[in-house]
């Protein structure tokens, strides 16, 4: 048998792509092998073409505020659904272009095919047995559709599908109303399709906090139906599809399945490993390291089920490829590498629904409410939120009732994604809420909101010497909505 190769890739997304930078600094004797499509999940069928799409969603959108601005003729605007979705794939095509770049070169060390792990350093692709020191999985996930759903043929869609329509029926049902869904559901809803939207849980887009569902529900339904609770039964009546959820019915053109999804690791062989699976079928994979065990197996990505987010991808894929290497360059004779446990970011999620859905560190149901306090802003009343005829949402802040430091945020808030940055920065960099009052907060901009939830936070901390007089933390609001 030849030399084993230090690692084998499995998988060309986002996290494969990130493990094969990391590979490739350190050896050639690698390969990386994909099952469908190249180009990434982001680029292709996800994050980059759904915001094309609520891009124009949101531009149509706009024509509502135009009275409000003086601006007449708002009603003479039309939406070409055709020229969206046309738009959109130029937009996806020219994405994939740019991730296909990253493996054309490869050559040899490319193979399109089908992967099975025959156990901890040996792999099969597509009948032909390969050695390796390594292996990296990070297959991704596709969209979860229930099997009896399928029947519907090509009136079933997803977000794989969703796009490549030539254009869409006037009625549509969304199944599921987490991240994916209710993006998707108001990018619809605001080109003019009529949307009914269902989901099991009463929160949505991954919101956690009582007040901020109820604020983003209610702003959801001026735009379309939403039913909750009730599970969704689909048949096929004269007319469409019939949607059921409960006492609600409804009759569409098509459905979206956005019930999340289903990491590709069914094929993959893992029981092969001789490690326990869960009921899924997963290995336990420690976050900080990726490692399946103590085995040089690494699993990366949405295929891990950890967090299906573009950032978290590449981040696991780059410790999978740094660790995968420190195991295949170990000299024979040494003792077995321990990895590297990095240490992970803060935990950061935007949805980029209207007003925008953000979550940063931990949820207030993480928290003990005893030891928390919470700063909240309403942005009704808000400034800069009015002057855009924006002034819709919420925006909360946690923060420890001891020691001031902040813990993590919830918001659904005009520019959100923004905020969450700022929070973001601020929970790693382990903040105060007065160390974050005395930064810079210019006027008028939407983060003065932010700062009035950091006020409302400071007033109720146990300590104040929390605020030093050294510093302007403890300048006060001015009492004026105008100037705040």
């Amino acid at each position: 048998m030849s030399q084993p190769l230090d690692t084998v890739i499995i998988g060309a997304g986002t996290a494969g792509l990130a493990a094969l930078r990391e590979v490739r600094k350190r050896t050639d004797r690698y390969l990386i092998v994909n099952e469908g499509p190249w180009g990434t999940t982001c680029a292709r069928v996800g994050c980059m073409p759904s915001k094309a799409l609520i891009e124009a969603a949101n531009a149509f959108h706009r024509r509502h505020t135009f009275d409000a601005f003086g601006l007449r003729g708002a009603t003479g605007l039309s939406a070409d659904i055709a020229a969206v979705l046309q738009r959109v794939r130029s937009l996806r095509d020219q994405f994939v272009a740019g991730a296909l770049q990253t493996t054309e070169t490869l050559g040899a060390a490319r193979i399109a095919g089908s992967a099975t792990v025959l156990g901890p350093n040996t792999v099969d692709i597509d009948g032909t047995t390969y050695a390796t020191r390594s292996i990296i999985i990070a297959t991704g996930s596709r969209p979860r559709v229930p099997d009896e759903w399928l029947a519907f043929g090509d009136r079933m869609l997803t977000t794989d599908t969703l796009f490549e329509q030539p254009t869409l029926g006037p009625r549509m049902a969304v199944i599921g109303m987490g991240v994916i869904g209710v993006e998707i559901a108001q990018a619809l809803a605001r080109l003019g399709i009529e949307v009914a939207a269902f989901t099991t849980s009463p929160n949505l887009a991954g919101l956690k906090d009582p007040a901020l569902n109820a604020e983003l529900a209610a702003l959801l339904k001026h735009e379309m139906v939403l039913h909750t609770g009730a599970p969704a039964e689909l048949r096929e009546v004269a007319g469409g599809i019939e949607v059921r959820s409960g006492p609600n019915r409804v009759v569409v053109d098509q459905v979206i399945a956005a019930m999340g999804r289903v990491p590709n690791i069914e094929h993959l062989g893992l029981q092969a490993l001789g490690v326990p699976l869960n009921p899924r079928g997963m290995p336990a994979v420690n976050p900080q390291t990726q490692q399946i065990g103590d085995l040089p197996v690494f699993l990366a990505g949405d295929a891990n089920a950890h967090a299906p987010l573009l950032h978290e991808a590449a981040d696991e894929g780059h410790i999978a490829g740094i660790n995968a290497m420190a195991c295949a360059l170990a000299p024979a004779a040494a003792p077995a590498v321990a990895p590297t446990r990095f240490q992970r970011r803060t935990p950061l999620t935007i949805v980029f629904c209207d007003p925008q859905v953000a979550v940063v560190g931990q949820r207030l149901a993480d928290l003990d409410g005893a030891h928390t306090v919470t700063g909240t802003v309403n942005f009704e009343n808000q400034g800069r939120a009015r002057a855009a005829q924006r002034n819709h949402g919420r925006l909360q802040v946690y923060a420890d009732r001891a020691t001031g430091r902040l813990q993590g945020a919830e918001m659904c808030a005009p520019e959100a994604e923004h905020m969450a940055h700022l929070l973001a920065l601020a929970v790693q960099q382990k903040l105060t809420v007065h160390e974050l009052l005395g930064m810079p907060f210019y006027h008028p901009v939407l983060e003065e909101g932010l700062r009035t939830a950091l006020r409302d936070a400071a007033r109720q901390l146990a300590d104040a010497a929390n605020a030093p007089e050294s510093d302007l933390a403890s300048c006060p609001a001015l009492g004026v909505p105008a100037l705040e």
